[in-house]
């Protein structure tokens, strides 16, 4: 069993800023990739940034330039910095992990979600 838990959501005035962490837990044996996901009312969930073990981020055209990802391997953990937020940021983001469990099975998890609001 893998569990992640994400944190660092709340409300935040347009231009504003937010960090989120997710960590992970559990039968891990190695974590691939780990990234972030949002989904606003009435949309589809949508990717927004991820990073390699190694480090290397990607990052969808609308975080480009505000937004940050970075991880602690030792710690199994992601964040996502954002900066400059916007009012159309406002969603409930998602963070999942590619994850080798100890009994050396792939799987993807995801967390259970943490609202992010961008409002005055």
């Amino acid at each position: 069993q893998v569990q992640l838990v994400e944190s660092g959501g709340g409300l935040v005035q347009p231009g504003g800023s937010l960090r989120l962490s997710c960590a992970a837990s559990g039968n891990i044996f190695s974590i691939n990739a780990m990234g972030w996901y949002r989904q606003a009312p009435g949309k589809q969930r949508e990717w927004v940034a991820d990073i390699t073990p190694g480090g290397s981020p990607n990052y969808a055209d609308e975080a480009k330039g505000r937004f940050t990802v970075s991880r602690d391997n030792a710690k199994n953990t992601v964040y996502l910095q954002m900066n400059s937020l916007k009012p159309e940021d406002t969603a409930v983001y998602y963070c999942n992990a590619d994850v080798r469990t100890a009994a050396f099975r792939w799987g993807l998890y995801w967390g259970q979600g943490t609202q992010v609001t961008v409002s005055s």
